[in-house]
């Protein structure tokens, strides 16, 4: 009885350990393909999509286009830069100062707890992992950011971001976005509405670039003013991000 208990065991943990190499590779493999190829939906998406089925919601649909970063306006990459991540052509995929500043305060405040993902961070969490907080999806995502930032260009990470960010209910990606609340594609988007797409992706859910509060207002004006700061499109070309 025990013997069978024992091989019963090593048999769950060798299909446990397969399983995990299995995922692994699929991940790697995702990273070499996605560094060339456009991406056709990432992880939040599906789980979103899934969860709206199973909660009976089948008027859901999670919708994206892929653009190129030529048919992205500078003003969009900017803008994101600006607002989430200004260290990003800098550092290696994990702002060090920044995530110190947010412990320091998430120890001082508990119910107002502050992130301090950068754009590579958030690109690997939302094209491979799943949605909410917790220790293994940051490990995992640590590993994740490492391998894009090894493999791909900034250039290509700043592409896939935007191509996959959520930007409201059902819409991922700039192109949806802009087709959706300005009626134009990504490449015609303007500062200003550059500027109001990135502020909304804090909470995509909550905040509405077609019908903006004064807090997402004062964090558009907010932006326009680190992109000016950042040097506006000469920012872009500098760092060979367009």
């Amino acid at each position: 009885m025990r013997k069978g208990k024992a091989s019963l065991w090593r048999k769950g943990w060798r299909w446990l350990w397969r399983g995990c190499a299995a995922v692994v590779a699929l991940w790697i493999g995702g990273i070499l393909l996605f560094g060339l190829l456009p991406v056709p939906f990432s992880a939040v998406m599906a789980e979103r999509q899934a969860s709206a089925w199973f909660s009976g919601d089948f008027g859901y649909i999670a919708h994206s286009d892929w653009v190129g970063a030529d048919d992205i306006s500078p003003w969009m990459g900017l803008a994101v830069i600006a607002a989430e991540d200004q260290k990003f052509p800098e550092h290696w995929g994990f702002d060090v100062a920044a995530i110190k500043k947010a412990v320091s305060h998430n120890e001082r405040h508990e119910s107002r707890i502050r992130g301090a993902s950068t754009i590579s961070q958030q690109t690997a969490k939302n094209l491979f992992l799943w949605d909410g907080r917790s220790w293994l999806r940051k490990g995992l995502e640590a590993g994740l950011t490492v391998g894009i930032e090894t493999v791909w260009s900034k250039r290509r990470i700043l592409t896939v971001y935007l191509n996959i960010a959520e930007f409201g209910e059902g819409t991922f990606g700039v192109e949806a976005a802009a087709q959706r609340y300005f009626h134009k594609p990504a490449s015609r988007l303007s500062a200003a509405e550059a500027a109001l797409l990135a502020a909304v992706l804090p909470n995509p859910l909550r905040f509405k670039a077609d019908a903006p509060s004064g807090y997402v207002r004062a964090r558009q004006a907010w932006i326009l003013r680190q992109m000016r700061q950042l040097g506006g499109e000469s920012f872009m070309a500098q760092h060979k991000l367009r």
